[in-house]
């Protein structure tokens, strides 16, 4: 039996795998908040002792890179260890993976009622695929062929450096140089992000913040889901918070095309991660494709690179699971047919 798991800086999903019910059919399965535990073995236990069950394997997908079997999970004060792993819960063998490459490994598994199509473009069968994924932090990967089958890569692109595009990302990038020094994309295009481009906005025109959205984001410790409710709101949305999800949408057109370049992803790119599907009608208006597309000479070629949101909150541990379990999916995902 297979313990996978998506630890994640805001949330932890576990599930109980076997060979005969795949990667999609877990015995159990649980989420739990971040926060609410204080290291990954509390969590792991919580949810054996839950399940009343003993696995022999785990597979944990982890926000973080995995150097010689150990991580240091970025947005939490954690380090985990394969071998520690194995003593804590007596398992036969412990796998750490980072969790956008249990994404990138899921592709192959995921159905079209998982996907939301941003850019239809035209795939080529068995071409490279891309994964960014924007959730607490910024994460990437890439899913390329070994003349077989396909296989998952890891990277920690999210913290290359960001590179403004337009006039007021060129304000940005100064805004935050001056508080951080090194400004990565992560510090633009995630839920951190969000948060940074919220104050950036402000700081340009203080008055333009509703003194009630300023009362209630005084009040919350993350200020993300506010700005992204008043951003939405159908009836009085917020300007101050739309141009925020107006300012994030371009950027992560922006490196999604970057993405897609590096790894010469014809086979798609794929957005994954938490805040896509919050964001969904962001991601629908122009400025995501606008600068997805900005690409000088390579206009074109990324012209014809599908785009997809990932729906479904399960990706990395259905390939935490698979991964796991050495399941391949026979077929090409729907998403390329």
């Amino acid at each position: 039996m297979l313990l996978a798991g998506d630890i994640g800086g805001t949330k932890l999903r576990f599930g109980l795998f076997t060979r005969q019910r795949g990667p999609r059919r877990p015995l159990a399965e649980a989420v739990y908040p971040s926060a609410e535990h204080g290291s990954l073995e509390s969590a792991v236990r919580c949810f054996l002792v839950g399940t009343g069950r003993r696995p022999t394997q785990a597979v944990l997908a982890v926000a973080g890179p995995v150097l010689v079997g150990t991580a240091r999970i970025t947005n939490l004060p954690w380090v985990i260890g394969e071998s520690r792993l194995r003593r804590a819960f007596k398992l036969r063998s412990a796998t750490l993976i980072n969790d956008v490459e249990a994404i990138a490994a899921s592709l192959p598994l995921l159905r079209r009622a998982d996907l939301v199509c941003l850019r239809e473009g035209m795939p080529v069968r068995r071409g490279n695929r891309a994964v960014i994924a924007p959730g607490t932090g910024l994460g990437e990967a890439f899913l390329c062929r070994d003349g077989r089958r396909y296989r998952a890569f890891a990277s920690e692109g999210g913290h290359a450096d960001f590179a403004p595009g337009t006039p007021i990302e060129d304000g940005l990038l100064a805004f935050l140089r001056a508080r951080h020094g090194h400004v990565s994309y992560e510090r633009v295009c995630s839920g951190i992000g969000i948060a940074n481009l919220y104050r950036f906005l402000r700081e340009q025109d203080p008055g333009q913040e509703p003194p009630r959205l300023a009362e209630a984001l005084a009040r919350v410790d993350d200020p993300v889901p506010l700005i992204v409710e008043k951003a939405l709101d159908p009836e009085n949305p917020c300007d101050i918070c739309v141009r925020a999800l107006d300012l994030f949408a371009s950027i992560l057109g922006a490196e999604a095309g970057n993405l897609a370049l590096k790894i010469l992803a014809t086979g798609g790119v794929y957005l994954g991660g938490g805040i896509p599907p919050r964001v969904l009608p962001f991601l629908r208006k122009g400025t995501f494709a606008e600068a997805f597309l900005r690409k000088g000479r390579m206009r074109d070629l990324v012209a014809r690179i599908p785009v997809h949101v990932i729906m479904n909150p399960k990706a990395a541990l259905i390939g935490a699971a698979a991964l796991g379990l050495g399941v391949e999916s026979r077929t090409r995902s729907r998403s390329s047919r």
